[in-house]
């Protein structure tokens, strides 16, 4: 209750004069004061985030948002409302911009994955039929899928003997994830696979595969992903660097299955979860950059 209080206060009074008071003594505003006290990554762009979030001008507000005007034109708004020289201050613009680029591609990333998985799994869809067997054919080279519909697909984690049906939570994101681990980590992808066929240890593979893109979508909607992102991509984030966090957050979670040892797979949902806090502890670090780290096996 009482970080309630304070938190309203300071964003509707304090802040507004502590600004003034910083402004008399530095001479600068407060998008100067930041891009002068940080380096280019999660602190600076975070901050300067809030800080336009904040603004009482409307105006300023509307340059975080990337249906409102182009970034070049939000970039002027901003400099010429803080009276910026930039003969004073030759690098605030190029500073700004890129905050900017970070900030609004965040946001049209999200909207990009939200509409891929919005897309269901379509079995008269030729491009989604291909991007399964395509899946079958990256990890089990050596064996030939012998009909669509098969028990064959519980050897990669499936859990019927038609795929369709378990990418209804996730739509065609899931299967995108999927092969796109598949496809750029080939070796690691088998390496978890085969993991997941482990005797005591063993798990759903794709099924498991499909929960943690729920699980990194769910992170990107939360805007818990903003700091990983800002720091791994000095611009706009794209569809890729979210597949990427995927292949991390798989590569990663099959590690932890295994350190925990679970006595059953029906202790999942609570190993799950405790991976979840994990990364989502990682993850707010300002400077957090998750990477694969792939050691061959």
């Amino acid at each position: 209750m009482f970080t309630y209080i304070w938190e309203y206060f300071y964003r509707n009074f304090f802040r507004f004069w502590l600004k003034w008071v910083l402004r008399l003594i530095t001479g600068k505003c407060e998008l100067q004061r930041i891009c002068d006290s940080s380096v280019q990554g999660a602190e600076r762009t975070s901050r300067i985030e809030f800080s336009l979030k904040s603004s009482r001008n409307k105006d300023l507000q509307k340059t975080l948002d990337p249906d409102v005007d182009k970034i070049e034109t939000a970039v002027t708004r901003i400099t010429q409302e803080k009276k910026i020289n930039f003969q004073k201050y030759p690098h605030f613009k190029s500073d700004i911009q890129v905050c900017l680029l970070q900030i609004r591609g965040y946001k049209k990333l999200y909207l990009d994955v939200e509409n891929i998985r919005k897309q269901p799994y379509d079995a008269d869809n030729k491009e989604h039929e291909d991007q399964l067997l395509k899946l079958w054919n990256l990890l089990m080279p050596q064996e030939i899928l012998k009909s669509r519909i098969t028990k064959q697909w519980g050897a990669i984690g499936f859990q019927g003997d038609d795929p369709k049906t378990d990418f209804r939570g996730m739509g065609i994101l899931g299967l995108h994830n999927l092969v796109y681990f598949s496809e750029h980590y080939t070796n690691a992808a088998r390496q978890v696979l085969s993991h997941s066929n482990h005797p005591k240890l063993g798990y759903s593979y794709a099924i498991v595969g499909i929960n943690l893109t729920e699980m990194a979508y769910s992170l990107l909607k939360s805007g818990a992903l903003k700091f990983h992102m800002y720091n791994v991509v000095q611009g706009i984030p794209h569809l890729e660097h979210f597949c990427q966090f995927y292949c991390y957050l798989v590569y990663e979670f099959d590690k932890f299955w295994i350190e925990e040892k679970p006595e059953t797979i029906m202790e999942f949902n609570r190993y799950r979860e405790k991976f979840h806090e994990k990364v989502k502890d990682l993850l707010k670090n300002y400077n957090v950059a998750l990477s694969l780290d792939i050691k061959e096996q």
